[in-house]
C-alpha cells in the first residue's frame, strides 16, 4: 500500500476565490483571461464541483502570482494499492 496526497476540492475552491479576491480580480475578469464564454468553469472552482486543468492551473499560478503548489489544499494523504 502506497500512502498519495488527497485534493480537498472544498478548500482548494475557497483559496482560489481568496486569491481571486486579494489580486483584486473579479470572475468576470478570470473568465476573460481565460477565454471562457461562461464564468461557470470558475464557479465550479470556487465551489469545489470541480478543479482547474492542469494547463489552467497553470495560468492561475502566473495571475495570482503563486506555484500551483499554493493553489492546491491537501487533505491529508490516501491509500492506493500498486500491483505490477
Amino acid at each position: 500500500m502506497n500512502r498519495i496526497p488527497v485534493i480537498d476540492m472544498t478548500a482548494t475552491g475557497i483559496n482560489i476565490t481568496r486569491m481571486r479576491i486579494h489580486a483584486g480580480l473579479t470572475v468576470k475578469d478570470l473568465q476573460d483571461i481565460f477565454g471562457f464564454s461562461t464564468p461557470q468553469a470558475i464557479y465550479k472552482w470556487q465551489h469545489g464541483a470541480a478543479l482547474p486543468t492542469v494547463d489552467n492551473l497553470v495560468v492561475l499560478a502566473a495571475v495570482f502570482g503563486v506555484r500551483i503548489e499554493d493553489i492546491l489544499i491537501f487533505q491529508g494523504l490516501g491509500h492506493v494499492q500498486i500491483s505490477a
